[in-house]
């Protein structure tokens, strides 16, 4: 068997407390994403388009030990990265939390951490896709493009790597109107992928928000997956305000409300909706869902 089919290898202990899925799984796009898997015997699957071409990591945990296995040219840039993907370069110096919701969530959640994706283009996409609609709405296109223009996954063929950026800027009108995409967000993918090299060498949220079709909301969803920023708020969000509201505050407010109740959490804002989203304590629903809508029939 060639050593390609093998794959490649590590065992890397974490320095502290972790859960895995917790802390990976932000980077799934729904249950159904071609290029993210959970097995039910723990092991997490992901298929990436590194710097060295496309890759495939597998994680398995076991007596505190991760066993991280990887395939593909992208091989030996997956297996570096895994401390990173797994919050190594995540710290809370100088995070304090004053309410008691967030230490609680805190202690009962000790093996989060903030992951670290290293790829900018790729966190870039989903979330554009994720554009003031439902998740549903967003996953199905995503499951479509994968499908369509993504290679196979090296050791994981059933799984699909997502495509490198002059593939994404090269999909005809017709394919993004089938997946679900609507036309404004299309060339916001477009775009971003014309100058996908410099953002991936300056990710800040200047150089971000340049970008025609990107804002503040898509901005941080980008930096918290592609650079584990604490302190990246996704202001414009539809449910976030109410959720930090009604857990600090036992009543829902607006983004500028939200803004000022994480004030005093600047540098981590980011963990603290992490942690409040996690903690169970949302607004109760009232008034209609929004609907499903499919771009596909117009």
């Amino acid at each position: 068997m060639s050593g390609e089919m093998k794959g490649l290898s590590r065992l890397w202990r974490p320095p502290y407390e972790l859960d895995v899925r917790l802390t990976v799984g932000l980077h799934r796009r729904g249950g159904g994403d071609p290029a993210f898997r959970f097995d039910g015997d723990g092991t997490i699957w992901r298929a990436s388009c590194t710097p060295d071409g496309p890759g495939t990591l597998r994680l398995n945990e076991a007596d505190g030990v991760i066993e991280a296995r990887a395939w593909g040219p992208g091989a030996a840039w997956l297996l570096e990265g895994v401390p990173d993907l797994l919050g190594a370069s995540d710290s809370t110096e100088g995070f304090r939390p004053t309410h008691a919701i967030i230490k609680d969530t805190m202690e009962q959640r000790p093996g989060l951490r903030l992951s670290r994706s290293g790829r900018v283009f790729e966190a870039l996409v989903p979330a554009v896709l994720e554009q003031k609609v439902l998740g549903v709405e967003a996953w199905r296109a995503w499951r479509y493009l994968l499908r369509r223009f993504g290679e196979p996954a090296p050791g994981a063929p059933d799984m699909r790597v997502p495509p490198p950026p002059e593939v994404w800027a090269r999909i005809p009108s017709w394919e993004w109107h089938r997946s679900g995409a609507e036309a404004v967000r299309a060339r916001t993918i477009i775009g971003a992928a014309r100058v996908a090299g410099r953002l991936e060498a300056d990710p800040s949220e200047r150089k971000l928000r340049s970008l025609p079709g990107i804002g503040v909301w898509t901005a941080a969803e980008i930096r918290q997956r592609a650079l584990g920023d604490p302190d990246a708020v996704s202001v414009g969000d539809y449910h976030l305000p109410g959720i930090v509201g009604w857990a600090l505050t036992g009543r829902k407010v607006d983004d500028d409300g939200m803004l000022e109740l994480l004030a005093p959490y600047a540098g981590h804002r980011y963990r603290v909706t992490r942690l409040l989203e996690l903690s169970g304590a949302h607004p109760p629903r009232r008034g209609p869902r929004l609907p499903v809508r499919d771009y596909r029939g117009f």
